[in-house]
């Protein structure tokens, strides 16, 4: 069924993985929804680009672990090429070290591969609608894991966050903490309007592309640290 907020055109979808059978799977289950069309199906990152330069799909379901040129390569070639293109990156938690590298690089996205059908269609919607997704399981297990090498929570914030009001920095810490605009407005008794406002103002500021990013720069600098 579709939903009822989904775009009036049909959201464009590059399938990026080295396995034909898993690319079967998400073909059958994204070509049961009337606002998904794949339109392509990439076998290596190198090709992941190469069709991506030529159709410019809103997304790309993009494996992180591919011949030639893996995931975050290619995330890093299309975002670089200013493509109009968003990512959405699926992995294995044993691939939890390539998160950071993929975030980094320009992807929209980061979802388990074991993910449920309707949040993975969820997930693309809300990507190709221009915000951002990065599933909390998979974030908690990559800070948890690499907690050793985040900065010392007694350190100074970087000076770019002197930029954000005390509301947007509020704000800031409560998407690294994984909340989404209805639930920051629910804890801060504001509207959903408001808060998109502060994300929007917050992400203008940082010189960020969206949430995702955010999250990495709230970790990586101390202002949230992982069990906090």
């Amino acid at each position: 069924m579709t939903d009822p907020t989904a775009p009036a055109r049909p959201v464009r979808i590059l399938l990026a993985d080295d396995q034909p059978l898993l690319r079967t799977g998400f073909r059958m289950v994204l070509g049961a929804e009337e606002d998904l069309d794949i339109v392509a199906e990439a076998g290596d990152g190198v090709e992941a680009v190469e069709l991506s330069r030529r159709l410019l799909p809103d997304v790309v379901l993009m494996d992180i672990r591919m011949p030639r040129m893996d995931g975050v390569a290619a995330t890093r070639a299309i975002v670089d090429a200013r493509l109009p293109v968003r990512v959405l990156i699926l992995t294995t938690f044993d691939l939890d070290e390539y998160v950071v590298g993929a975030l980094r690089a320009g992807a929209s996205g980061f979802l388990a591969k074991d993910v449920p059908a309707d949040d993975l269609v969820a997930a693309i919607r809300t990507v190709a609608g221009g915000d951002a997704v990065v599933a909390p399981r998979i974030l908690k297990r990559l800070l948890d894991r690499f907690a050793d090498v985040l900065p010392d929570p007694a350190a100074t914030p970087p000076r770019a966050l002197d930029a954000l009001t005390e509301r947007e920095r509020e704000v800031l810490v409560h998407v690294a903490r994984g909340l989404s605009n209805a639930e920051i407005a629910r804890t801060l008794s504001v509207s959903e309007t408001t808060i998109k406002t502060h994300v929007g103002h917050m992400l203008t500021k940082l010189g960020l592309r969206d949430r995702v990013q955010a999250v990495v720069l709230a970790y990586e600098s101390g202002l949230v640290r992982p069990r906090a």
